[in-house]
């Protein structure tokens, strides 16, 4: 009789994988990043981009994405004075995911 082979073990979630789709998954965040990846944007701009994010929730997400070095906050001379962020070089390496995730929705969803 043959041998029985074991399946090769998978690993969908591995622990990086999750945390990545944890960290950009979280409602709103992805598209933040999106905005973002337009180029800087101040708090009210990034709020008229994003259809029903509430000032709560948007002020929250970009204090995660500034904590895991994904958006800077900058502070702009002036009086008063104004608040703008963007992304930085890691945010920015999120633009080629966060395109193809863009191109699968126009093909696959309505």
């Amino acid at each position: 009789m043959g041998e029985v082979l074991a399946a090769p073990k998978r690993e969908a979630c591995c622990s990086l994988y999750h945390q990545a789709i944890e960290l950009v998954g979280k409602r709103w965040t992805g598209a933040i990043v999106a905005v973002l990846l337009e180029g800087p944007a101040r708090f009210s701009e990034i709020r008229d981009c994003v259809p029903d994010l509430s000032d709560r929730l948007l002020s929250e997400r970009l204090k995660e994405l500034e904590g895991e070095g994904i958006v800077e906050r900058q502070v702009l001379d002036g009086n008063p004075p104004r608040v703008r962020y963007l992304l930085t070089d890691k945010g920015m390496a999120l633009g080629p995911a966060i395109d193809s995730l863009k191109s699968w929705a126009r093909v696959y969803l309505d």
